[in-house]
């Protein structure tokens, strides 16, 4: 595609140039001239291809999955699907989304009024610019009020930053543990490939009998399978966001922490999907799929822009990270 893109510019930049620039009477310019101006047709296209490049967003068409999730599940207003947890003076509603603060005060989070026991879900999210270190704007499955001590819960999690550095999403996957010491994460983290405080862009998490699917903007960049059903969740869930203080950890290991100077601390939810099989579904209920297989799994397209992402993107996995116990995590020798 690349080639066939730069070949298509050069020949359309030379007929320009020849046609409406340089017309036929040039060529009687001193051949001085005529080099100098050779040269700059020769190299035109290339200027003109960097140029295109470093002006639009192309990893957007170099890393395109081929196929669109977030397409195929209707969109629900916040009061639709969700209620408040807790902040509710933190949080403010419009027709569609929800925006929750952080301040010196308190922090928000809200749940969604049914569990689930698979389904795609997801949501437009936009984050704060600026200093955010040691805030967590978190949207993420969990059942740990029904499991308290021994929950089980699936995470997409931003990282607040410092000023200058990206933010850092993290997926993490969590199987009947909670934190009395035992917990046992499954943390991989990203950066992303575009400002997520410039614009909503949409995270999705795809969770079926036999897979955990990390989606942004319908770009999978994360596949957790089922190889036990001692490592992975099975039980109903509940769906939540949430804003909150995590200044021990969250941010370079806690190097820095969150500096209410610079609060309120907002993240903004729209463009609600939750669809798939309720704890209330008829046991006939047919898990949703985030490819063209409707048994699940991804496509080859899907992979390619995964493994994209996972090479260039990618800042820590949990299997490659050697100082952890990995008999806790067998799931990492059999990738």
């Amino acid at each position: 595609i690349y080639t066939t893109f730069l070949s298509t510019l050069f020949l359309v930049s030379q007929t320009l140039f020849h046609s409406y620039i340089f017309p036929s009477t040039y060529f009687y310019f001193p051949s001085s001239f005529l080099k100098k101006k050779m040269s700059t047709i020769f190299f035109l296209p290339i200027f003109l291809s960097f140029i295109f490049l470093h002006s639009t967003n192309a990893n957007y068409w170099l890393i395109s999955p081929g196929y669109y999730p977030s397409t195929k599940f209707k969109s629900m207003s916040f009061y639709q699907g969700f209620k408040n947890l807790w902040g509710p003076n933190h949080q403010s509603v419009d027709n569609n989304g929800i925006n929750i603060w952080l301040d010196r005060n308190s922090g928000s989070g809200f749940k969604s009024v049914k569990p689930f026991r698979s389904g795609y879900f997801g949501a437009s999210i936009k984050l704060q610019p600026g200093y955010t270190a040691g805030v967590i704007t978190a949207f993420y499955l969990s059942n740990n009020e029904a499991h308290p001590g021994f929950h089980d819960e699936v995470d997409i999690e931003f990282l607040g930053t410092t000023f200058g550095k990206p933010y850092t999403l993290q997926t993490n996957v969590y199987i009947r543990g909670s934190g009395d010491g035992k917990i046992i994460g499954r943390e991989m983290k990203f950066h992303l490939w575009f400002d997520p405080t410039k614009d909503f862009h949409h995270y999705a998490i795809l969770w079926s009998p036999r897979e955990i699917i990390f989606l942004v903007d319908d770009v999978p960049i994360r596949r957790y399978a089922r190889r036990s059903d001692a490592t992975f969740p099975l039980r109903p869930m509940w769906l939540y966001g949430s804003i909150w203080d995590a200044s021990s950890w969250a941010t370079e290991n806690g190097k820095y922490k969150a500096d209410y100077n610079y609060q309120p601390f907002i993240g903004k939810f729209t463009n609600f999907k939750a669809s798939g099989c309720t704890a209330y579904s008829s046991r006939w209920c047919r898990p949703v799929s985030a490819s063209p297989y409707r048994f699940g799994g991804l496509s080859r397209q899907q992979r390619q822009a995964m493994n994209w992402v996972r090479s260039h993107y990618m800042v820590y996995d949990y299997c490659r990270d050697f100082k952890r116990d990995h008999s806790l995590t067998p799931e990492c020798w059999r990738k």
